[in-house]
């Protein structure tokens, strides 16, 4: 599979405007991006890249900041190049571990993850994987039926059985995140992880104990219905994707209508990782 690289060259911008870019990026879909000294790099499937899309989003950025673009052809043999120039090692919490295949093992820590990305999302690295993470290092999974939607490389999923959980269902409505998925819980020797390609009508009609969801505010609107109808009572919902002001008062409100109570979130910049639980 053939990919772009849209290079973005931006100035005058400010961090929060900056990851609201990338988040309007994903929307038209871009699946991986990259910081580079000038701005951002992104990454989208070639037979999906529509440059018209592009030029309207940034043409609603023009009064915001100042930007141009270079586009680059990437042929699939080049895509580790891509991203190992930029993937280093990560330390979450003292004692989760996330490295990449062509990086020593390090056995000090508690919980070491390897992750061969691709082109699917999550290393960590993004503020909202961050967040889930230390929300997950946090929260007592050992024997929980867990659900991750959006899964991504399946990382979030992977640290939960890592934790102890008993069975984790990974959904993704991209293949590229389905295979990833597979692959990364290969590369873990995780066996009691199930990667599922689809959205929310491909959620298995079993009760859950804890679902993960890092995917963005309006997705997470349409699909909180589904998942508080595979929670249990009192099971766990960790949501991210989303910015503080006004998103997160958004979801309360939305959740609320399904019995799932705000419990409390964290913030790194201007995103937002929230935990809410399921009283019926």
């Amino acid at each position: 599979m053939k990919y772009l690289k849209v290079a973005l060259s931006l100035s005058d911008i400010e961090e929060y405007q900056q990851d609201l870019l990338v988040a309007e990026l994903a929307d038209i879909g871009f699946d991986t991006f990259e910081d580079t000294e000038d701005g951002v790099a992104a990454f989208i499937v070639a037979a999906e890249f529509v440059q018209t899309k592009l030029d309207d989003l940034l043409k609603t950025f023009s009064d915001d900041f100042k930007y141009s673009y270079t586009i680059h052809h990437i042929e699939p043999e080049n895509w580790n190049e891509e991203w190992e120039k930029n993937f280093s090692p990560l330390i979450i919490n003292e004692d989760c571990y996330v490295r990449a295949t062509f990086h020593e093992h390090q056995p000090q820590y508690k919980y070491e993850i390897v992750i061969d990305p691709k082109m699917a999302f999550g290393t960590g690295h993004h503020q909202t994987t961050t967040m889930m993470m230390l929300y997950i290092l946090e929260t007592d999974v050992k024997d929980k039926l867990v659900l991750d939607m959006g899964a991504g490389t399946g990382i979030l999923g992977i640290l939960t059985s890592k934790r102890g959980a008993k069975q984790i269902v990974a959904i993704d409505n991209d293949d590229i995140c389905y295979l990833s998925a597979i692959e990364n819980a290969a590369l873990n020797e995780i066996d009691n992880l199930t990667s599922l390609c689809g959205s929310k009508e491909t959620i298995p009609k079993e009760e859950f104990d804890v679902i993960l969801a890092n995917i963005n505010r309006n997705i997470l609107l349409d699909q909180i219905e589904t998942y508080a109808a595979v929670l249990k009572n009192n099971g766990i919902i960790l949501f991210s994707g989303f910015y503080e002001d006004p998103d997160l008062e958004m979801i309360k409100q939305h959740c609320l209508k399904f019995n799932l109570n705000y419990v409390d979130h964290k913030k790194i910049g201007d995103w937002v990782a929230a935990q809410f639980i399921s009283l019926n």
